[in-house]
């Protein structure tokens, strides 16, 4: 049972009457003894909330900065008309700070035996599975000064998915992997190391590229054209580590190695590679195997979406072993993880032989832009501190980095705003210089 805001006034004027005009108890009896008999009546006459009937319908998936809309469907079976007020409770990350009441209360009016549908809109903060808790209902009277409470549990996920803010870089550097195809109109031939065609020769062209052979069975000199290597195989790893967990900016270092990753993914399948997916920290996390190239963006997607990096340190021999049980031909591996000093040195370069021998290695680290900022900083005494110790930072990454090149590993250590679109750069080059 619950009172109503209109029943604590008209409890309040006529204790004011009372002590005005008959302070005795005669008068307060007579004063709040109809107020008590007109809640009873409320009551009585109120809708059952416990015999309600729920359905729900509506999106069940929404990319992160989007807004999703479920449907709650209310059927009142008793034989009164529901005169009510919901709530339809979500975990607080699934509205922006301060929107939840706004969007997670309805009032409505449903007669006999009737029913009526409410939509709650969601504007998640947050990726991972947002799953509804519970509906409470508030049943009013005819008379609005007391109501039957109630809740109920209808089960819905939501599952807010990767924003894929990169994908605005695809075009460009679709445009490039077509230009090192040859399909465009450029100057250039395309390069790489996978034969292509024979063409006519043109002034200008490199005379190694000369197939005698066909020159000698025609009248004119042809050469040979290449493209960059198909059907490569590229194993995207996710070390969900403690490291994956830092905030650089407004986001964790693993969604910035996710976003980077769906760039690098729908390239690579247009490019004609396959590409699988493994997180790992102590145990594998997620993996995404054997998915065709329409598919595996997709898929990748749906595995990200409810990864969380785990507090704490990576198993990187653990990680080596999986590595190469997904991937046991020769393969690009492009690993995600933190240029950190201590991690890399007593972690990653014991394994890195494992991996190096086999496969082609790039390492994609995500630097704090805050970083730069410090270290360009000189007007204040606390500045000059910053700047020193910003540049220390940039210069054990730079030694981390030098170290892992060392071992013939490619690092790509960047913002999180630049860190796609230069990961993407450098998948191409390595695809133009054929050493995938």
């Amino acid at each position: 049972m619950a009172l109503t805001g209109r029943t604590a006034l008209i409890a309040a004027l006529g204790a004011l009457l009372v002590g005005l005009l008959l302070p005795s108890w005669a008068g307060l009896l007579a004063v709040e003894l109809p107020l008590l008999l007109a809640i009873l009546y409320d009551l009585v006459r109120a809708a059952p909330v416990q015999k309600l009937q729920f359905t729900r319908s509506g999106d069940t998936s929404v990319r992160l900065g989007e807004r999703a809309q479920v449907h709650l469907t209310v059927t009142n079976p008793a034989p009164r008309p529901l005169r009510a007020r919901i709530r339809d409770a979500w975990p607080p990350s699934s509205w922006h700070p301060g929107a939840e009441i706004s969007a997670s209360r309805h009032a409505l009016t449903i007669p006999a035996g009737e029913r009526r549908r409410l939509t709650t809109t969601l504007s998640p903060t947050r990726r991972g599975d947002r799953r509804a808790e519970r509906v409470t209902v508030r049943s009013y009277g005819p008379l609005g000064l007391a109501a039957r409470q109630g809740s109920h549990t209808v089960p819905w996920t939501v599952r807010v998915l990767p924003p894929f803010t990169s994908r605005k870089h695809l075009p460009a550097r679709l445009a490039r992997l077509r230009e090192l195809d040859g399909r465009t109109s450029v100057l250039t031939r395309g390069e790489g190391t996978e034969f292509d065609s024979l063409r006519e020769y043109i002034p200008g062209d490199d005379t190694r590229s000369i197939d005698w052979r066909a020159t000698a069975r025609q009248s004119t000199v042809a050469v040979r054209t290449w493209r960059p290597e198909r059907d490569r195989h590229i194993l995207v790893v996710l070390d969900t580590g403690r490291t994956a967990a830092g905030r650089v900016g407004d986001i964790p270092r693993l969604d910035a190695a996710m976003d980077a990753a769906l760039l690098l993914a729908a390239l690579a399948t247009r490019a004609g590679d396959r590409l699988d997916l493994l997180a790992y920290d102590r145990r594998v996390r997620a993996s995404v195997t054997g998915r065709t190239t329409t598919d595996v963006l997709p898929a990748l997607v749906e595995a990200m979406a409810p990864l969380d990096a785990a507090l704490v340190e990576s198993d990187t021999r653990g990680l080596a072993s999986a590595v190469l049980r997904t991937a046991p031909r020769r393969s690009l591996i492009v690993l995600f993880t933190g240029l950190d000093a201590s991690p890399v040195e007593e972690g990653l370069l014991p394994v890195l032989p494992l991996l190096t021998q086999r496969h082609t290695v790039l390492v994609a680290a995500v630097s704090d832009p805050r970083i730069e900022e410090m270290a360009a900083s000189r007007g204040t005494l606390d500045g000059v501190y910053e700047a020193a110790a910003a540049a220390q930072t940039q210069s054990e990454r730079h030694h981390t980095a030098d170290r892992l090149r060392h071992h013939g590993v490619t690092v790509v250590d960047a913002t999180p705003t630049d860190l796609a679109p230069a990961l993407a750069d450098t998948y191409l080059a390595l695809k133009a210089a054929g050493r995938l």
